[in-house]
C-alpha cells in the first residue's frame, strides 16, 4: 500500500524556479491555496512523475506549478470550496480562479450585471 504524502515539488509558474519540496497530507487542485514558508500561493497546475518499478508504473512525486496569490475577500463557500466572487448571482462561474464571464475582474457589489438566482427550480 503507497503512502498517502508523496513527495510534492513547489514551482513559480513562468521563472520555472523551484521553491522546494514538500510533503502534503492533501492533493490540492488546480484553483486551490497552499500556504508555503509564509506566502500564500494558488495551485495553476498539477504534474504527476511516475517511476517504473517492478514493471509498474508507480505515481513518484508531484510537482505543483504555482504562483504567488492574494486570497480574494469577496468568496462564497460552496459545495465544501471557496469559489470567487458572489455565488449567489447567476452568472458566478463556481470556479476557484475565475469570477464570472461577464465582469472576471469584479467586484460583484454594485455590478450593473448582478442577478440573484430564484428560489425555484
Amino acid at each position: 500500500m503507497e503512502s498517502d504524502s508523496l513527495p510534492t515539488e513547489l514551482i513559480l509558474n513562468g521563472s520555472r524556479q523551484p521553491l522546494g519540496q514538500v510533503y502534503l497530507d492533501h492533493k490540492p487542485q488546480p484553483g486551490a491555496y497552499l500556504d508555503y514558508e509564509g506566502q500564500t500561493y494558488a495551485v495553476l497546475e498539477r504534474r504527476h512523475r511516475y517511476q517504473l518499478k517492478a514493471n509498474k508504473y508507480r505515481l513518484h512525486k508531484v510537482a505543483l506549478y504555482v504562483q504567488t496569490a492574494q486570497i480574494p475577500a469577496e468568496r462564497s463557500f460552496v459545495e465544501g470550496r471557496w469559489v470567487v466572487g458572489d455565488a449567489a448571482c447567476v452568472y458566478n462561474a463556481r470556479s476557484e480562479i475565475l469570477r464570472c464571464a461577464v465582469k472576471p475582474e469584479g467586484p460583484c457589489e454594485g455590478c450593473r450585471f448582478y442577478e440573484g438566482k430564484s428560489k425555484e427550480g
